[in-house]
């Protein structure tokens, strides 16, 4: 399944946490004209590096579909991020 809610929280300088809330599919519809210079892209390194371009779709599309229930969290002294992806 792809992911449909990125969780992010952020510890403050008070020691409260901040979390944001972020919607995949509208910040992907939003970012649409972006996604669609980065596809081009992409298939312009295909060609570059000999890489078939349906192969590295493919790729890309196993990468997205494993991420829901990835979690990140990064903690160093006063500052920590935590990042969650549903």
């Amino acid at each position: 399944m792809i992911p449909q809610l990125v969780t992010v929280r952020r510890r403050r300088a008070d020691g409260r946490w901040r979390r944001l809330f972020i919607p995949v599919v509208p910040v992907a519809l939003l970012l649409s004209p972006l996604l669609l210079l980065a596809v081009v892209g992409g298939v312009v390194a295909c060609f570059m590096f000999d890489v078939r371009p349906l192969g590295a779709l493919r790729g890309i599309g196993r990468v997205l579909w494993a991420l829901p229930g990835t979690r990140f969290e990064f903690e160093e002294g006063r500052t920590a991020l935590h990042v969650r992806i549903r």
